[in-house]
């Protein structure tokens, strides 16, 4: 038998596809078919009840008293809140990590080391206790907060429960995500590549554009899927820095199987913010091959 017929390839790949099935497939298949059930008397499902896509409707619209259904702008705000709260948390990432993972890339072999340690120091902490963290750094009373006022001409400066702290949370906790795979793409990087652009009569915006962005857009691209997607459906942040005033996709999922017990519901919600991310999967495969094929 050939080393790469079909049945070898199927008893290599068959273990970790059977895998992927069990823990992945299975869940999301329960979770798909919940959310086309009702919402149960007693417990969060009805079990019995017949499969209709009246959950995804109450997305977008709501029964009035007389049976009509009224656009309801609700869900989606907090989808809109959640889509640009992840892609501005990920170009901030960007902003920010690119100058750090160069810098990195630069110093010698023990400094690098030493300062990959400090990127992963954060890590070591539990995310609910650094979200705690900036909770007393902008706490109204507290340096930040004064420092801001003394600044700002234009009335008193809330820091806390709102977008601005929630986007604060979401960068200080997925920037290490960003910066890692930049200084992947840069650990190797030929620093006479740059001399060589300056000889050419490049300028320090033009060699940025033209030799630095295009050697780390690998990294980018897996930084920003790295960002973007935990961003999106993240709650933790949004709990305690939002203050339940701004309210995410995965404050919304949590409180349908909490509080509500609505299942079906938050199953829906759950299967429109995946579909969400498959998309954005999607697009950024779609991009990337246009990019391969025109180099």
């Amino acid at each position: 038998m050939s080393a790469t017929s079909p049945f070898r390839r199927a008893g290599l790949v068959g273990p970790a596809l059977l895998v992927v099935l069990i823990l992945v497939g299975v869940p999301l298949g329960i979770m798909a078919w919940v959310s086309l059930l009702g919402r149960g008397a007693t417990i969060g499902v009805d079990w019995q009840s017949a499969p209709s896509f009246a959950n995804y409707t109450k997305l977008i619209w709501e029964e009035d008293f007389d049976g009509t259904l009224l656009f309801n702008p609700t869900y989606l705000s907090i989808l809109w809140r959640s889509v640009w709260q992840a892609a501005a948390t990920t170009v901030i990432c960007v902003a920010l990590g690119l100058p750090v993972a160069l810098w990195m890339s630069s110093l010698s072999r023990g400094a690098r080391d030493i300062a990959v340690l400090l990127i992963t120091i954060p890590f070591w902490t539990n995310l609910l206790v650094r979200n705690y963290a900036w909770l007393i750094i902008l706490r109204e009373d507290g340096a930040v907060s004064k420092a801001a006022n003394a600044v700002w001409p234009f009335g008193p400066v809330q820091l806390l429960y709102n977008d601005a702290a929630i986007l604060i949370g979401l960068v200080y906790s997925f920037l290490p995500f960003m910066i890692l795979p930049i200084y992947a793409g840069f650990e190797k990087f030929d620093w006479r590549l740059l001399e060589a652009a300056y000889d050419l009569g490049a300028n320090r915006r033009r060699a940025l554009t033209r030799v630095i962005v295009p050697l780390a857009m690998p990294g980018i691209i897996a930084g920003s899927m790295l960002v973007f997607i935990p961003s999106l459906g993240s709650f933790v942040t949004a709990a305690i820095l939002g203050g339940g005033k701004s309210m995410m996709m995965g404050n919304l999922i949590q409180l349908q199987f909490g509080q509500s017990r609505n299942w079906p519901f938050g199953a829906a919600i759950s299967v429109v913010l995946l579909a969400l991310m498959m998309l954005v999967l999607m697009g950024i495969a779609i991009w990337k091959n246009r990019q391969e094929r025109k180099t």
